[in-house]
């Protein structure tokens, strides 16, 4: 395809763009970045994340180095600016997986050892609002997003304030933690992780200001549809025998389930909620990554596609 806006690599030929360096994880630490049902190894992070991390630590140098630059010439002193990656995708996909072994690998490159990441759900409507506007059944969609605050929080990080602030969500909650946030001050790179990050806006007609346009580099992490809907279902099955039973799940009742109950549970949940969101909201802004990390039904990254500059 001499004219796509991307250049496609096979795994191993991405691979040999770390040139020949050792991915300075060990299986400990990589074992401790996976997520649930996730199955990334040493060699995938030597041939995908370490190549994908040697040209992030370009693109951030580039930019730091433009940044001095455009300071000297201004002749101010501009407070230092992070340089933000965002991270799009499905849910279950692995969104996470791939952003933890980014931002430890990163933080090992010379320049820029300070990597914080965030995870949009923080930014998601308290579940009381949600029930109030009845959209409960639409959690993950754009509007279910108090997006007004997630422009805020980006704007600040790009204007080099310190101590910005980003809501905690808890997962076994189902819910955003009162009272409780992470603190971003003037990191060297911001990992942003999340379903909608890459979407132009909350609808077709709206106009404005997005979150990718605070974004210096973003990545997609693709999947086909019942692939993904395979491991959503696994990973349902998991927190069946694990987060669910615990006193204070939100999702406690389906502890109970049986195995036949449980798959057919989170079938319909994929199909009716995620498998739409998927379609609608995240899948079309795939073509707006900057690159792509395309997954086989193991979970492992079997193509890479990088955009041109």
């Amino acid at each position: 395809m001499p004219y796509s806006p991307f250049r496609k690599f096979s795994v191993e030929q991405w691979g040999d763009l770390a040139d020949n360096a050792s991915a300075p994880l060990s299986e400990r630490e990589l074992k401790e970045l996976r997520g649930i049902n996730e199955r990334a190894s040493i060699t995938e992070v030597e041939n995908v994340y370490l190549p994908l991390s040697r040209l992030l630590s370009f693109y951030v140098s580039s930019v730091q180095a433009l940044n001095n630059q455009t300071s000297n010439f201004l002749k101010d002193n501009t407070p230092k600016v992070p340089f933000i990656i965002g991270v799009a995708g499905s849910v279950a996909i692995g969104k996470s997986t791939s952003s933890r072994i980014l931002q430890t690998l990163l933080a090992r490159w010379p320049g820029h050892p300070r990597i914080d990441l965030i995870n949009t759900d923080g930014f998601l409507l308290p579940t009381a609002e949600l029930e109030k506007r009845n959209i409960m059944h639409r959690k993950g969609f754009p509007e279910s997003y108090n997006r007004r605050a997630l422009l805020a929080f980006l704007s600040d990080i790009k204007s080099g304030r310190r101590n910005v602030e980003a809501p905690v969500y808890s997962h076994l909650r189902y819910d955003i933690v009162p009272g409780k946030y992470n603190t971003v001050d003037q990191p060297d790179v911001l990992i942003v992780e999340g379903l909608n990050v890459l979407q132009a806006s909350a609808t077709a007609s709206e106009p404005g200001v997005f979150v990718s346009d605070f974004f210096d580099f973003s990545i997609y992490v693709d999947a086909e549809e019942d692939v993904i809907k395979q491991w959503y279902v696994s990973r349902f099955l998991t927190f069946r025998d694990s987060v669910f039973k615990q006193e204070n799940a939100y999702f406690k009742h389906f502890a109970d389930l049986s195995e036949e109950q449980a798959i057919a549970t989170a079938s319909e949940i994929w199909d009716t909620i995620n498998l739409v969101n998927l379609r609608e909201n995240i899948h079309p802004t795939r073509q707006r990554a900057d690159l792509i990390l395309h997954k086989n039904a193991d979970h492992a990254i079997d193509g890479v596609q990088l955009r041109k500059l």
